[in-house]
C-alpha cells in the first residue's frame, strides 16, 4: 500500500470544488485544465504536477516556488519557462486546492492592444 496521492483523483476532485466560482473544464497544452469565466486557463494537470497561473512576481508564485520540488512550467519541455506558471509535485497534493483557488483569484494580464498600422488597429 501507497502514501503517495492519485495525482488524477486530487486534480479531479479540486476542480470540481472550483466549478461553482466559474470554473469550467478544458484542454491546454494536451493536459486537462481549468478556465476562468473570462476563457483564461489558470491552473491544469500536467506529468503528475499541479499546475497554476500564479503571476510573475506574486506572493503565491513564490510562495509554491517553496514547494521542494516545485518549478517554473515549461510546456512540452520548452527552453523558455513560462514565468507566470508553476508545476506543483503530488508530494504537496494536500496544499493543492490553496494554490488553485490563488490562482483563480490571481490578477490576468491586459490583453495586448493592436498599434495603429496593425490590421486590427486603425
Amino acid at each position: 500500500m501507497t502514501d503517495r496521492p492519485d495525482p488524477a483523483a486530487c486534480y479531479a476532485e479540486i476542480a470540481e470544488g472550483l466549478l461553482p466560482h466559474g470554473a469550467a473544464p478544458a484542454r491546454l497544452y494536451g493536459m486537462p485544465c481549468l478556465r476562468d469565466a473570462l476563457g483564461e486557463a489558470f491552473a491544469g494537470l500536467y506529468g503528475g504536477e499541479l499546475v497554476c497561473r500564479l503571476g510573475r512576481d506574486s506572493p503565491a508564485l513564490a510562495e509554491a516556488l517553496r514547494v521542494p520540488g516545485a518549478h517554473l512550467f515549461h510546456p512540452a519541455g520548452g527552453a523558455v519557462p513560462l514565468e507566470d506558471w508553476v508545476c506543483i509535485p503530488p508530494v504537496a497534493a494536500a496544499h493543492w486546492a490553496n494554490f488553485a483557488e490563488a490562482a483563480l483569484r490571481a490578477p490576468r494580464p491586459e490583453p495586448a492592444r493592436p498599434g495603429p498600422g496593425t490590421p486590427t488597429g486603425g
